[in-house]
């Protein structure tokens, strides 16, 4: 026979005979009164389907549907419909805590939270859910749990449609509308609208990490970031998109993933009509508006808009470098490097432009090719109008501007504005040079030194002249060379009015007054202005001359008494 249920007493204060006894003696008693009397229910709740031992707990109940709220802590205003959960609750302003687990020795306000605890170290986990299998050592978890299955969502946004399945979720989100962040930051001025926030951000100050990874003995400040890594061990990526086969380890990735099929992007500049499908990418784009670089480097006083920029840059300093190439021994500084690299080897190149069949073997470097295409120019100069494709480009153009070099030689005094620069001029002192030709044994510091001396072996010459048929292996000879047909000479000498189509005929030239002989000889102290004057002098030391005569065995030292000598033979006369 089925019963309704029955609101839980407290058997210590009715008369002491049996439990069972009193239990069936009620149970008669009520059968008894519904068989004389089945309209007569005098402890029923009229709104809902429970009914109660006694009146007094019936009007306790009534108070949930009325939203009544009687009893009121006077420390905090926060309202509880019975007076136990009042006191239960004061306990956290007096801090006392009088209930201890032998086990940890946690302490508790409560029984009941001191038996819930109790569960973690037996593993008891009475609730079993009726969809699945998990278990839970709570009965509140139980019914939160299940609202997955069901879909359920009870708590609704007073201020928009929103629905919640947890009222906790709810009371958050409603911070949202009033802004209303309660818990602060003891060692700085953040706020947060949820507790467990503030004590993720107060590690960050302690170094406290308490989530250690059970297969290696890194540490994490969050339980879900110890997760999410142990999933890099186990290979372990539950969550499968709907529209293609990729799987990842974060729901989160997931939902981001699945914006490149919906093309949705939710996430609006409030400064410019750019839209992202990440929120974390939004306030790294605003940062571009207000000109925010919060992470400062640790070694100098550089500052970054991103914190992954800031890592890269303190390895610069710290000479680190974690990721190792599989099949070679180059080693990185970033996860994402190593992995371009390696597509060297496997020569996988997996993203292909739509408007040509380029390939790339990254996502950015098709983003940035395709702006070729497109003629994007997203990155504005903050000091004229000059605009940029890629925002490394307006960094480093920027640094015109404010005459910032930050990378130092550490072999000479030497500054540069680019990394890249750095690089290549610290190969003069360390004589390095990395690049070979495929065609011969020379070698280059410099990558494009190297794919220009291999153009004289192929015989490439990509560059046409738009004025006459002459073509160039590099463009800035071609640039160079029309000048010659526009009269450009944009180079001007500081100290006369004479200008220049090339910026090291002006450097050259600028030398006549200022007297600088930058070139000195090995052999003896003469000193030279231009370093093909230095070369020339030294084959007096060296004998060499590689100029022979196509007429007659005689070689000569210089070019021009070559060609005087060559005209003995032609009978060609100078005059």
């Amino acid at each position: 026979m089925m019963f309704k249920k029955f609101h839980p007493v407290k058997l210590a204060k009715l008369p002491k005979i049996s439990h069972f006894t009193f239990i069936s003696e009620f149970i008669e008693e009520k059968e008894e009164n519904e068989e004389s009397s089945p309209q007569e229910n005098q402890n029923a709740c009229d709104q809902c389907d429970k009914m109660f031992l006694w009146d007094s707990l019936l009007k306790k109940h009534l108070k949930v549907h009325a939203k009544k709220k009687p009893h009121s802590c006077h420390l905090c205003g926060k309202s509880f419909l019975h007076v136990q959960s009042l006191k239960e609750h004061q306990k956290i302003h007096t801090d006392v805590r009088e209930y201890v687990c032998f086990e940890s020795e946690k302490t508790f306000s409560s029984v009941s939270s001191l038996k819930l605890h109790e569960r973690i170290h037996i593993g008891e986990k009475l609730y079993k859910c009726l969809h699945c299998d998990k278990r839970f050592n709570h009965s509140g978890n139980l019914k939160t749990h299940e609202r997955i299955h069901t879909g359920e969502k009870p708590y609704k946004c007073s201020r928009c449609d929103k629905r919640f399945n947890v009222s906790s979720n709810l009371k958050t989100h409603e911070m949202i509308h009033t802004g209303e962040k309660p818990y602060k930051c003891s060692r700085c001025d953040k706020r947060f609208s949820r507790s467990l926030n503030l004590k993720k951000h107060e590690r960050i100050h302690t170094g406290e990490k308490p989530y250690k990874c059970s297969h290696c003995d890194e540490r994490f400040i969050r339980r879900a970031d110890r997760k999410t890594h142990e999933m890099m061990h186990t290979g372990e990526k539950p969550y499968k998109c709907s529209r293609c086969d990729k799987r990842f380890n974060v729901s989160s990735n997931l939902k981001t993933h699945e914006r490149i099929h919906t093309g949705e992007k939710p996430y609006k500049c409030s400064h410019c009509d750019k839209r992202f499908s990440r929120s974390l990418n939004l306030k790294k784009h605003e940062r571009i508006h207000t000109g925010e670089k919060p992470y400062k480097c640790s070694h100098c006083d550089e500052r970054f808009i991103r914190r992954a920029d800031r890592k890269t840059h303190e390895m610069m300093h710290t000479g680190e470098k974690p990721y190792k190439c599989s099949h070679c021994n180059k080693r990185f500084i970033h996860r994402a490097y190593r992995k371009t690299h390696e597509m060297i080897h496997t020569g996988e190149k997996p993203y292909k432009c739509s408007h040509c069949d380029k390939r790339f073997s990254n996502s950015s470097t098709l983003k940035t090719h395709e702006r070729i295409h497109t003629g994007e120019k997203p990155y504005k100069c903050s000091h004229c109008d000059k605009r940029f494709s890629v925002s490394s480009n307006l960094i480093t153009h920027e640094r015109i501007h404010t005459g910032e070099k930050p990378y130092k030689c550490s072999h000479c005094d030497k500054r540069f504005s680019v990394s890249s620069s750095l690089i290549t001029h610290e190969r003069i002192h360390t004589g390095e040079k990395p690049y070979k030709c495929s065609h011969c044994d020379k070698r280059f510091s410099q990558s494009i030194e190297l794919k220009t001396h291999e153009m004289i072996h192929t015989g490439e010459k990509p560059y046409e002249c738009s004025h006459c048929d002459k073509r160039f292996s590099v463009s800035s000879n071609l640039k160079t060379h029309e000048r010659i047909h526009t009269g450009e000479k944009p180079y001007k000498c500081s100290h006369c009015d004479k200008r220049f189509s090339v910026s090291s005929n002006l450097i050259t030239h600028e030398r006549i007054h200022t007297g600088e002989k930058p070139y000195k000889c090995s052999q003896c102290d003469k000193r030279f202005s231009v370093s093909s004057s230095l070369k020339k002098h030294e084959r007096i030391h060296t004998g060499e001359k590689p100029y022979k005569c196509s007429h007659c065995d005689r070689s000569f030292s210089r070019s021009e008494i070559l060609k005087t000598h060559e005209r003995i033979h032609t009978g060609e006369k100078s005059y």
